[in-house]
């Protein structure tokens, strides 16, 4: 288990001076040639089964079979296609974002090389559960999916006026404790505080500016990814219009 309980800065090519490792791969993973893969991870709870960081891979697909776990990805380069028993394939390119349902029967396809930030929950302790289809396991956000007007600030408690917020929840696992979706709000300021979740951020449009308790801030600026461990204590300060994507896990 990652000791950090600080909000994370994900990078296309892993921390500067460390980089990306290469993985090894195991030829009962695939059912074409073994591609080269490489991996950083940013945040991991082994006991929890939460893992997030930055891989990339060569021309491959895996074998068919259930997908390891509920998966939020931004893919940076390159393009790819799910496909189910039937044949039927759904394709993310560079540039989108999308999730997968734990367990679905699957099989990863693709030509070319590959690059995606990802956060992936797989609960040690659960049974794979016994899915017969894939239909609707992938799908690709959609960052105009009409949004609902938030009545609450949760997980923000807020110094001054409330802001203006709105969310679709695009996704939420079988497990019901992690939820994708789309979030906006209006300017606002947060007290300093535990974050009460692990939150995995795509930045779509405007910036935040986070500070933890030590007084070190970071902004996230649109087209940043970044990482919020649950127990991290910090403020939030959006200036103006924030939009992002999220992936959530809430345990």
């Amino acid at each position: 288990m990652t000791a950090s309980r600080k909000v994370i800065l994900l990078e296309p090519n892993g921390p500067p001076g460390i980089g990306l490792a290469e993985m090894e791969c195991d030829p009962a993973d695939f059912q074409s040639p073994l591609p080269t893969q490489h991996l950083h991870v940013y945040f991991s709870d082994e006991d929890l089964g939460l893992t997030v960081g930055v891989w990339d891979t060569t021309t491959m697909q895996e074998t068919f079979g259930p997908y390891p776990g509920d998966e939020f990805i931004w893919v940076l380069e390159g393009a790819f296609e799910m496909i189910d028993g039937d044949g039927t394939a759904v394709g993310v390119k560079q540039g989108q974002s999308a999730f997968f349902r734990n367990a679905i029967p699957i099989s990863w396809k693709q030509d070319g090389y590959l690059k995606k930030f990802f956060m992936t929950y797989l609960d040690p302790m659960a049974d794979t559960p016994q899915i017969d289809s894939a239909e609707g396991g992938v799908r690709v956000m959609d960052p105009q999916v009409p949004l609902m007007l938030l009545d609450g600030t949760a997980p923000f408690t807020i110094i001054g006026p409330r802001p203006v917020q709105r969310a679709h929840i695009e996704f939420t696992n079988d497990a019901g404790n992690m939820s994708v979706g789309v979030w906006e709000s209006d300017a606002m300021v947060s007290e300093m505080q535990p974050f009460p979740v692990h939150e995995f951020v795509q930045m779509l449009e405007g910036e935040v500016t986070i500070t933890a308790e030590d007084g070190t801030a970071q902004t996230f600026r649109a087209g940043d990814c970044f990482f919020v461990p649950k127990g991290a204590v910090c403020s939030w300060n959006i200036k103006a219009y924030v939009k992002k994507y999220f992936a959530v896990l809430d345990t």
